[in-house]
């Protein structure tokens, strides 16, 4: 599978898991979390959303400035979904808030993925 296919499904089902996510949260947890946990969970759902809406641009981008800039730029946005995203789900699920602890992690990995794509959109040709 080359890298714009691979990017956009990884896209489309984050997307599906972020909009998934967000419905849970909204019916099946409103009543079962504190409020800090369920705005922690919902906190993931939207950034998770965010960057799988990322990942569609990243699939475009392969193609118009191909590269390892771009390339990286994908699977930090992979990186920082699994981590940040993860993690506050995992916390909230879970009551156990050293989880916590993983989320910047994963907002650095965000941020890189953005800075990366940034820098291969402005590289010269």
């Amino acid at each position: 599978m080359n890298a714009e296919r691979r990017f956009a499904s990884l896209g489309a089902l984050s997307a599906f898991v972020a909009v998934a996510a967000g419905a849970f949260g909204a019916h099946a947890l409103r009543t079962q979390l504190e409020p800090s946990m369920l705005s922690a969970f919902e906190t993931g759902a939207r950034y998770q959303m965010y960057h799988a809406l990322a990942l569609l641009v990243v699939a475009q981008a392969v193609t118009r400035w191909p590269g390892f800039l771009v390339l990286a730029a994908g699977w930090l946005f992979v990186l920082g979904t699994v981590l940040f995203s993860g993690s506050l789900y995992a916390m909230a699920l879970t009551g156990n808030r050293a989880l916590g602890a993983i989320t910047p992690v994963g907002g650095v990995a965000f941020m890189a993925g953005w800075l990366f794509l940034t820098l291969a959109v402005l590289r010269k040709a």
